[in-house]
């Protein structure tokens, strides 16, 4: 069974929360592809966002956490790609939804509105979940329809 790889990115708000969980994911057996930013300076989000969802879209990662202020930004630039679904989780049981109703896999988190610790929980609850299929899937089929 191989590691799965989790990508990252994040903006200068996002940062020390990437970094939070980035050693929590090490930590817990996971395969770690930090896409940035690397430090608290002032960056511009989709420079990291896009590699992050190319890297899905290539195939050498399922899902990935994105990190800035709002979740917004990082949620709008990822859902640009086709084979991206982006959602915006500020509770554990929104990431439980968005992986199960929607087959979400990239997780914004908007940092400034939520605490490391639900942050954690919100993470942990994203990876943990599966998608259930049956109705969603036809809905999520639809996404990309036009």
């Amino acid at each position: 069974m191989s590691q799965e790889i989790i990508v990252l990115g994040a903006d200068h708000a996002g940062f020390a929360y990437k970094e939070m969980v980035k050693a929590w994911l090490l930590e817990a057996g996971y395969a770690v592809e930090d896409k940035g930013t690397d430090s608290l300076d002032s960056v511009d989000y989709p420079d990291f966002v896009h590699p992050a969802a190319e890297f899905i879209e290539a195939g050498r990662a399922q899902r990935g956490l994105l990190f800035c202020g709002s979740g917004n930004g990082v949620a709008m630039t990822a859902n640009k790609h086709q084979q991206i679904r982006a959602a915006i989780a500020w509770t554990e049981e929104l990431s439980r939804l968005a992986r199960q109703h929607n087959n979400a896999n990239m997780l914004a988190v908007p940092c400034r509105f939520v605490s490391e610790a639900v942050t954690l929980s919100m993470v942990k609850a994203f990876l943990a979940t599966d998608f259930e299929g049956g109705r969603h899937a036809r809905r999520v089929g639809k996404i990309a329809s036009c």
